[in-house]
């Protein structure tokens, strides 16, 4: 997209916007319009608008005709906003949704169609998150197969970037809708996110209620243009850097998209997010990325909970998609390896001490070498919406089940046997004996060098690992730290019967004690 045409596309809003909430306009929020679902209980929905000063104004929910709830508020002084909470509703609709502003001189009333009550979701990154259901496997089927799903809605919106926070989405791509093969397909990276669409599905599959989808992504995006201020503080983030950088093709300077595409949507009630980004991070302040992305989702969440009014709640289920694959001719590159294990915060697996409440979808063994939109975008997205439906299940609504793959919770390095024992948290398939994927580090009296060991044998738990060929001392061991580790769905470890895949590790001894190192896991 050429660089004029997104400044016009930011211009133009921007005015609409300034010219729409100067104090003469009475109007919902640009977001809130016919087909929305809103948040239900235990937490109140959030309507808001723009009015004239010192207006009354009443929000009225209706159901067939039959008053449901009725909520009074005044725009105060020198403002031009409104805001009221409805009271906590039960899943279902459709109701209508009606304010009237009061004012010395004349009566306006704003009529909102078909509202339902559900869970509102919303779903952000970069071109991962928003390829189409027209670019996934089985996409002709997809496209047509909304038939039972018309109670989850979606909402996407455009590619806008800000200096400034923006109080109300400047543009919006697709308003509220029903699903339809159109909207769902309408070409390549654009309108609705098929990640978030089949996420959504399958939750409604689940709970059997209405749920609401909004996606807010653009491709080729580092995180930093996703973040406030106050993360790229905490992590000491650098002036940008302006140089050309590979996988960084869409904005880069900071704080861009959180102030277009995120932060107007603060007042909105929400039940929980989902990400996929970070290849544009591996060679965009990398090292950073253990505390941008933690740093990240509290701010999100912070922003969130005070600008609803706390009915957001503060701690909100927070889903992410651990980096898949791509082909490259580095096959020393560690880069991909290391935002996989950054976007953990250096745990391994999720949820963890420094990210709470949050759920990981494994995505490493869904490469996709024949994908017409390069390996970087392979097209499986129907296995990354259901392992991260497994997380929001077992995270976001307390469901007992299995959410992620087998990490160890017990290193024993076994000296004379030259063998290294993995004891695993649950338990695991071996699909492979593979020879490549594990590797341990050996020191001599000069360096360290990563060399690949053999799996020996496998029990319900346990693996031995083969290590004669570390000449030296054996001080760490990984697994999968490479950018792509196996081919479609064959990964060496699985969990028997969710076939969920162990997630790349790496661990270091414990120099006092190197014959048994035990690992923090706490899934």
């Amino acid at each position: 997209m050429a660089v004029p045409g997104l400044l016009l596309g930011l211009v133009l809003p921007l005015v609409l916007l300034v010219d729409q909430s100067a104090g003469d306009v009475f109007r919902f929020a640009s977001y809130i319009d016919d087909y929305m679902v809103l948040q239900k209980e235990p937490s109140g929905a959030v309507i808001w608008g723009y009015s004239t000063s010192l207006a009354e104004v009443v929000v009225t929910l209706t159901q067939q005709g039959k008053p449901v709830m009725k909520k009074t508020t005044y725009v105060r002084a020198y403002s031009d906003v409104w805001m009221v909470i409805l009271d906590p509703m039960k899943a279902g609709g459709p109701y209508e949704l009606t304010a009237q502003q009061t004012t010395v001189n004349m009566n306006s009333t704003l009529f909102v169609h078909d509202v339902l009550f559900g869970d509102v979701w919303l779903c952000s990154g970069q071109s991962n998150m928003e390829m189409t259901v027209s670019q996934i496997f089985n996409a002709t089927a997809e496209l047509y197969n909304t038939a039972a799903y018309q109670s989850v809605r979606i909402l996407s919106l455009s590619l806008v970037q800000s200096g400034k926070e923006l109080e109300d989405i400047a543009e919006i791509d697709l308003g509220w809708s029903t699903p339809s093969a159109e909207n769902l397909g309408h070409g390549s990276f654009t309108y609705m996110s098929a990640v978030c669409w089949l996420f959504g599905r399958s939750l409604y599959d689940n709970l059997h209620y209405p749920i609401g989808l909004i996606s807010s992504c653009w491709g080729g995006t580092p995180i930093e243009a996703w973040s406030s201020k106050r993360p790229l503080k905490t992590c000491g983030v650098p002036w940008m850097r302006m140089g050309s950088l590979e996988f960084v093709t869409g904005p880069r300077e900071y704080s861009v998209l959180w102030n277009a595409m995120i932060y107007p949507l603060h007042k909105m009630t929400l039940k929980g997010v989902i990400w996929y980004q970070g290849e544009s991070n591996q060679d965009f302040n990398r090292d950073l990325y253990n505390c941008t992305f933690p740093e990240l989702i509290d701010d999100w969440r912070q922003t969130f909970h005070f600008g609803s009014q706390r009915q957001t709640h503060r701690l909100f289920p927070f889903g992410f998609v651990q980096l898949s694959s791509y082909e490259t001719d580095r096959t020393s590159d560690e880069k991909f390896p290391e935002i996989r294990w950054h976007q953990t915060a250096d745990f391994g697996y999720a949820p963890n001490i420094k990210m709470p409440n949050t759920f990981m979808a494994v995505a490493m063994d869904l490469g996709d070498r024949s994908s017409p939109f390069g390996s970087i975008h392979p097209r499986d997205k129907q296995t990354v919406a259901y392992r991260l439906l497994l997380g929001a299940l077992a995270v976001g609504y307390g469901e007992k089940l299995l959410f992620q793959g087998p990490m160890p919770e017990k290193i024993q390095f076994m000296e004379h046997e030259g063998l290294l024992i993995l004891t695993y948290t649950q338990q695991i398939q071996v699909i492979t004996m593979d020879t490549r994927l594990f590797m341990v580090s050996c020191c001599d009296d000069y360096e360290c060098s990563w060399i690949p060991v053999s799996i020996l044998t496998s029990s319900v738990q346990t693996l031995t690992l083969d290590i004669h060929y570390c000449t030296g001392t054996p001080v760490a061991v990984r697994y999968a730290w490479t950018t792509w580790p196996c081919e479609y769905k064959s990964c060496p470890l699985y969990h028997p019967t969710s076939t969920l895949p162990a997630p790349p590790f790496t661990a270091v001894f414990d120099g006092q004690n190197p014959e048994t190192q035990l690992l923090q896991i706490q899934l």
